[in-house]
């Protein structure tokens, strides 16, 4: 067993790149706590920097001497004087004066920290990285007493780069700061210098089985290495085995003597943990593959206290000789009344089976006194339960313990008992409804759950009166599960001002269930037809079985989606909810299979070949930036948690459709291509650059509205390398755009996973319309690197994971949308019914040829 069950096993177990399983890593350092041990942190990580930094130092030194010669000058400190520097405080002030690309002080500490690790920028000591201090720093060339002078071409030249290089910098600051904390003594890491880097931690590859307790461990000893040359011998074979390596940034060759390079390891992976647990010699040599290769460092001592104690803090319950439930016990101190301090301990559950996780969530969870639950398991569990234990099992265990009796104590206790387990229950189903009121609202299996508890509840009221108030709360979800009232209305919400409901909201778009009727066309070679009517939980097996007998096919047929580019993709037999996950252009056929490949696309599937910039030229940004939120909403609106889970771990596993996450994610490459498809079919320069100008404003509108998703999708167009290389278009787009369009693609950056997007989102309130791609990036890097189950027991850490991606969805819902329609009510409709039926070409080929047509390749 290994991962959150066995913590030594998963500290000890073997690499990720299985080539490698031997490969040891010795450090020359003894002990992360000696400071002697550890490198002077201002001391560059490279030995020649790289010339766009050297370049940036250039233009913001000329810049600083042209507008504020006076922060750098001669200063005075303790009877000594400091040439040419500057003060750590004015450098930060000066760049958040500049540019709205530094959005927070820290931002700023980073993009002069990308400076300081390169030798540009100096501590004139070479003491400190850069701090937000009273302290002074220089430039390269005023460390070295170089007295440039200035020409205007070369003063003219910097101002004009001068955003281009803060744009650069921002992009490149995050990762320095995280160097820079890297590089701090481990005592001296403050406590929001930890939790980045345990952010950092959670993913990194080689670390990604590890527990939560773990991985925060680690965040407080991990030391930075970097090594400048390839080549380089980290150690040898036989060496002592004193530390244990992630690769951060580069590649390392594993040697074996007599075998020569036995293979490869990249950033992500890890080597070095075997010869720390077998306290055996390096199985291998480890050499630099690449220049400027980054490492993080666990020394030995560090590794053996968290393997001791990761497994002092963990508590077993077994029954029958078999774990069934893994805790992790934490320490939570409390200082008392007269000022000593209590320890206290609470347990978070790592793993164990479905049916005693649920025991301990009614024991503990439900009806808990405690205010807030740090760990909001019972949260959690509801949110994910579809994983380890679905619907049709995790009823009848409520119902199982809802008629549990007790057989010791008094009859008096054992009503006590009795009465305040049922309660537990009750209040656990109405927690459920709660969250899972979309997906609950057509289950067949619940409802008939409901049926049998609301019977036991009444057979219960003469034993137990006190239960009528959860009587009539399990009436009300009854009420509302047989009601055509809508799937978002949650039935335990106090409903207000029932009489003043929009009609929009009346009519407001309903969930995809899977008895909808699907109306689609499945076309054969030669472009013939022919429209099914199916429910949208079809199978592709159904789905071929109606097409064969409407198109009198023969046998072995296979289903298949061809895109516009040509492209196939065959289904499986077992796949369902097909329609709705089709490419933007996309059609599906149905052929012989040793026929499909005579299969291409239809004329139709092109796209548009004129653009719709008449039509557009009469709707402002603002109306159509509030129609594409309102729809958005809509569509975002439709989507349960539960379908994230179904997409990630595979439809078929649960029998279940995706089609209102499909569609969600359908819209954002619609919005993206529609902006492509505008830009490259507008064949007038002027009026170019008058809708690229549009598109900037609308993304802008999106942005202000906090629909994210259609902002990043028409970020992402106005960069695909169709438009982004139409450069007599972009130089002829005013200053004040090109700004705003530099702004966002810093909010963009996708550095650190995304972490300048990640920071922002966490100061919005909602309605928010999250950027979903990456949401559902981060559902699968959680479910690929990280096992379900462990020897039978379900690995709750990923659960709880998973639950934390589920839980951003939840908050950004929390309050619905309200916008006011900024346009005239004439126009709306029209614009309305533009913004849902966009008519885009989704072919790259075809868009960057017609962007050639616009703009010929200079040659």
């Amino acid at each position: 067993m290994e991962g959150v069950i066995t913590p030594i096993a998963a500290l000890a177990g073997l690499p990720h790149t299985q080539p490698s399983e031997n490969v040891q890593r010795q450090s020359g350092s003894q002990n992360s706590t000696k400071s002697e041990d550890i490198p002077n942190p201002a001391t560059p990580i490279i030995m020649v920097p790289s010339e766009k930094l050297v370049r940036a130092g250039h233009v913001l030194r000329t810049v600083l001497l042209t507008r504020a010669p006076h922060m750098i000058r001669d200063r005075k400190f303790h009877l000594r004087t400091y040439r040419r520097c500057m003060v750590g405080t004015e450098m930060v002030d000066w760049l958040l004066q500049q540019s709205s690309l530094a959005h927070s002080r820290n931002q700023a500490i980073g993009m002069w920290q990308a400076l300081v690790e390169e030798g540009i920028v100096v501590h004139v000591c070479h003491e400190h990285q850069f701090k937000d201090k009273y302290l002074f720093y220089r430039f390269h060339d005023d460390d070295q007493g170089v007295n440039t002078v200035l020409s205007t071409a070369d003063k003219k030249e910097c101002e004009e780069e001068l955003q281009d290089t803060l744009l650069m910098l921002a992009q490149t600051g995050p990762d320095a700061m995280m160097r820079m904390i890297l590089r701090k003594l481990p005592h001296e890491r403050t406590v929001e210098d930890l939790e980045i880097i345990y952010e950092e931690l959670l993913h990194i590859k080689a670390l990604s089985h590890l527990s939560t307790m773990v991985k925060r461990e680690l965040a407080s000893v991990l030391l930075f290495e970097s090594h400048a040359k390839a080549g380089t011998v980290l150690f040898n074979q036989g060496d002592e085995g004193k530390s244990w390596y992630i690769i951060l940034k580069g590649s390392v060759n594993i040697v074996i003597y007599g075998k020569g390079v036995v293979c490869t390891l990249h950033e992500g992976d890890d080597f070095g943990k075997l010869a720390l647990v077998n306290d055996a010699p390096r199985a291998a040599t480890i050499v630099l593959r690449e220049d400027n290769c980054h490492f993080l460092r666990v020394e030995k001592d560090d590794f053996n206290r968290i393997l001791r104690d990761v497994e002092a803090n963990t508590v077993r319950l077994k029954e029958h000789g078999q774990d069934v439930l893994i805790l992790e016990k934490i320490p939570t101190n409390t200082q008392a009344a007269d000022g000593t301090v209590q320890a206290h301990y609470k347990y978070s559950v790592m793993a164990g089976t479905p049916e005693k996780m649920l025991e301990h969530l009614l024991e503990t969870r439900v009806d808990s006194k405690v205010e807030e639950d740090s760990d909001a398991v019972l949260e959690d569990f509801l949110l994910t339960h579809v994983i380890f234990m679905p619907t049709n099992h995790l009823c009848p265990m409520l119902l199982s313990h809802y008629h549990a009796e007790v057989s010791q104590g008094s009859d008096q206790e054992a009503l006590d008992y009795t009465l305040t387990h049922k309660k537990c229950v009750l209040h656990f189903v109405q927690e459920w409804v709660n969250i899972a009121s979309l997906a609950l609202k057509g289950d067949v299996t619940f409802g008939a759950f409901l049926e049998e508890l609301h019977n036991s509840i009444l057979d219960d009221l003469s034993t137990y009166p006190s239960l009528r108030e959860d009587l009539d709360a399990v009436e009300n979800i009854l009420e509302w599960k047989e009601s055509e009232s809508p799937a978002h209305e949650k039935p335990l919400a106090k409903k207000k001002n029932q009489n003043k409901t929009p009609p929009e909201e009346k009519r407001r778009r309903q969930p995809i269930k899977p008895t909808d009727e699907n109306i689609f066309k499945v076309y054969c070679a030669d472009h013939t037809y022919s429209t099914l009517r199916l429910p949208m939980d079809s199978t592709v097996q159904e789905i071929v079985y109606h097409a064969r007998d409407k198109l009198c096919l023969g046998d072995d047929l296979v289903l298949c989606e061809v895109k516009s580019t040509g492209e196939r993709r065959v289904f499986k037999e077992n796949d369902m909810c097909i329609t709705s996950g089709l490419g933007i252009n996309s059609r599906l056929f149905i052929t012989p299979r040793e026929h499909l490949d005579a299969l291409t696309p239809l004329p139709e599937q092109d796209g548009p070949s004129l653009g719709s910039l008449s039509t557009l030229e009469l709707m402002s940004s603002k109306e159509m930036a509030y129609h594409m939120t309102v729809y958005e909403w809509e569509l975002f609106s439709c989507v349960h948690e539960f379908e994230l889970i179904y997409q990630v771990f595979g439809r078929y596993k649960f029998k279940k459709i995706t089609a209102n996450l499909d569609l969600f994610l359908r819209r954002f490459n619609e919005v993206q291509y529609w902006v492509v498809t505008e830009m490259v079919l507008t064949t007038n320069l002027s009026k170019r650059v008058s809708l690229l100008r549009k598109f900037v404003k609308l993304a802008a509108y999106c942005k202000q509205h906090q629909n994210l998703n259609s902002f990043f999708a028409i970020v992402m167009g106005l960069s695909n390398i169709a438009v982004s290389r139409l450069s007599q278009t972009w130089e002829k787009l005013p200053g004040k755009f090109k700004k705003m369009f530099a702004d966002f693609e810093t909010l963009m950056d996708p550095s650190r996973n995304h972490r300048v997007y990640r920071l922002s989102i966490t100061k919005m309130s909602p309605p928010i319309i999250p950027f979903m791609p990456l949401l559902m990036k981060d559902m699968t890097f959680t479910h690929e690197g990280n096992k379900t189950y462990f020897d039978g027991l379900v690995n709750f850490e990923k659960t709880h994971m998973i639950a934390q991606t589920l839980k951003t969805i939840r908050f950004c819902r929390m309050i619905p949308l309200d916008l006011e329609n900024p346009g005239p009510l004439k126009t709306s409709p029209d614009i309305a019914v533009y913004i849902r039926n966009l008519q885009v070409i989704d072919n790259q080929r075809l868009l960057t040829q017609l962007s050639h047509k616009l703009e010929p390749r200079k040659t």
